[in-house]
């Protein structure tokens, strides 16, 4: 796992329409292991994709490092379970902000009051990068992750044979 953004895998972001994401949001890159991550911010309600609820505990992780950069402070991701029993995972800064959030949405809870995960003190790293992609990161980054994808597909099926992986 990358201390930094605390991710094993260096090309897993962004999740949902990478290509999209990539050439018009604002990056976090990881100083560290060069993974990006979406780190805009919606000009109209100033909210960033941390600050939505995820649907499991591993692909909050892959944004908690934003949530970090953002706060400049070690924030946690906390287990909420609706009225309907549906879980997900968000990420707040502090308890009191979770407790807040609990306070405007009555049908949901937290079991735990405090994180179910969060790593220690905040650390800034020396060579991470906040700015939008030129063209060209953009390409390699995204020939990189299907390089990668053809590799986990290829071993996975157990064939010793390699299919394609579509990337869109």
């Amino acid at each position: 796992m990358c201390e930094e953004c605390y991710s094993s895998d260096d090309r897993i972001t962004p999740l949902l329409d990478p290509l999209d994401c990539l050439e018009k949001h604002t990056q976090y890159i990881c100083g560290s292991c060069g993974r990006y991550i979406c780190i805009e911010r919606d000009p109209k309600r100033g909210l960033q994709r941390w600050n939505f609820p995820f649907k499991s505990l591993e692909i909050a992780k892959l944004y908690l490092r934003t949530a970090d950069h953002t706060m400049k402070k070690s924030c946690g991701i906390y287990e909420i379970t609706g009225r309907n029993g549906r879980v997900s995972y968000k990420i707040f800064a502090e308890d009191k902000d979770m407790r807040a959030y609990l306070s405007k949405n009555k049908d949901k809870k937290c079991e735990k009051m405090h994180p179910v995960f969060m790593v220690g003190a905040y650390k800034e790293y020396a060579n991470t990068e906040v700015r939008k992609l030129s063209y060209d990161k953009v390409k390699k980054y995204l020939a990189e992750r299907v390089k990668i994808q053809r590799r986990f597909v290829g071993n996975a099926t157990g064939s010793g044979r390699q299919r394609e992986v579509e990337n869109r």
